[in-house]
């Protein structure tokens, strides 16, 4: 069946503006010669109904934390000694060329060694359970530059970097600067020391690389979409009906590029596009989801701007996080561990956290963020964004905002 179409979609001529925009980037701002393509509304006859998705999920995508939990081996990977040296040779000589970190690529970034592995584990990523825990990068022992430099470039063998922000930052901080958790309509929660819900970065998949511990809590839980949607379909299938329903607002947070909207109308459950070339291929069920941006839009709906959340929603966003919650993997970042998770078909969530007071002399709790797209025609998943196949698909991009890397938070 085809998708159901609604009531808005996007002027034609709109989106190839942004089409030239993304393939006319000056290079002395976009050193990598690519641009964030941002935020933006999905085309809405893309969207299908409810009744066109699987009722049950099958495939490695399936998994319980129990399948994982007592066998690290199927999640864990310890660098050896010949790949740390891989890649310290390839940060050296990219610092060596003086090039800016926001133009690391696999070209100026070469590991010729540990490539064929990584693409073997982006493809599980991608494709499979959907996370990978990786131990062993010596942060101490390179300091945050190398460390950046190092990590910036092996994430570019998995996707390519996008900005996390209305600043451009292509390296985020994670780290308590302060802000207070409590006005989500305006701080970004990785910025604070709250708990984060189970959600989705807008990016195919997120990096977490542990510079710093906290002295209690900051620890990190992964649960398989696809294991919640079967969940959902035996015992709410009434939630997960109303989650694949484009009613949906999530808010900007006033990162908007000039004559965009404030917040997006989507849903939280999609499914994938049919493949042109391949009509009878899989449409898999993918996840866009992020509490903190939909709580936070109370001051358009009280203006009457956009609808409130109804009861059945909030009712919804409980179930959705309580059946993450029950099969969820816990897992705790040590100094050095590196955490991939792809956002098409996981959610990941942290514990609140208290840093180490200001007399210990220790650093408070520090993790780099990558944010990383993947294409198309690159083995990212089919979505129904004008950008699908765009190189950097998704993330926060405010108009011709330059992308930065920071070695530290901001």
């Amino acid at each position: 069946m085809a998708p159901t179409a609604v009531d808005y979609e996007p002027e034609s001529g709109y989106i190839q503006k942004l089409k030239a925009d993304i393939k006319n980037v000056d290079k002395s701002v976009f050193p990598d010669g690519f641009k964030t393509t941002g935020q933006h509304p999905p085309k809405y006859d893309q969207i299908y109904p409810y009744s066109d998705f699987p009722k049950s999920i099958e495939g490695p995508t399936v998994w319980r934390p129990e399948d994982y939990s007592n066998n690290p081996e199927r999640w864990v990977h310890q660098f050896s000694d010949e790949e740390i040296t891989e890649l310290s040779a390839a940060a050296d000589r990219f610092m060596e060329l003086k090039l800016p970190l926001t133009g690391i690529t696999k070209d100026n970034f070469p590991l010729p060694n540990l490539a064929p592995s990584l693409a073997s584990m982006r493809r599980e990523m991608l494709d499979g359970k959907g996370f990978i825990l990786y131990k062993g990068f010596p942060v101490d022992v390179w300091g945050n530059h190398k460390s950046a430099v190092a990590y910036m470039g092996l994430g570019a063998y998995i996707g390519y970097p996008v900005s996390q922000n209305g600043r451009g930052h292509i390296l985020g901080h994670v780290k308590d600067l302060g802000e207070d958790s409590t006005q989500i309509d305006k701080v970004r929660i990785y910025r604070t020391n709250a708990r984060q819900f189970f959600h989705a970065d807008d990016c195919d998949v997120v990096g977490l690389l542990c510079i710093a511990r906290a002295e209690f809590g900051g620890e990190s839980d992964v649960s398989s979409i696809h294991t919640v949607w079967n969940i959902l379909q035996e015992e709410r299938p009434d939630v997960a009906e109303l989650l694949a329903k484009p009613v949906w607002y999530f808010d900007r947070k006033g990162e908007v590029s000039e004559g965009e909207e404030p917040y997006i109308r989507t849903s939280v459950f999609y499914l994938e596009p049919k493949d042109p070339a391949n009509p009878d291929r899989e449409q898999r069920v993918y996840c866009k989801w992020d509490p903190y941006f939909v709580r936070s839009l109370k001051r358009f709906s009280d203006a009457g701007i956009i609808p409130p959340l109804s009861p059945e929603q909030v009712e919804a966003t409980e179930i959705l996080e309580k059946t993450c919650d029950r099969v969820k993997l816990h897992m705790v970042l040590e100094v050095g561990d590196i955490q991939f998770v792809a956002n098409t078909h996981t959610l990941h969530a942290r514990t609140a956290y208290r840093d180490f007071g200001p007399d210990s002399g220790k650093p408070r709790r520090h993790l780099m963020r990558l944010w990383l797209s993947v294409p198309e025609e690159e083995g990212g998943w089919r979505l129904p964004f004008w950008d699908s196949n765009e190189k950097k698909r998704g993330g926060i991009q405010v108009n011709d905002t330059p992308p930065v890397a920071r070695l530290d938070a901001d």
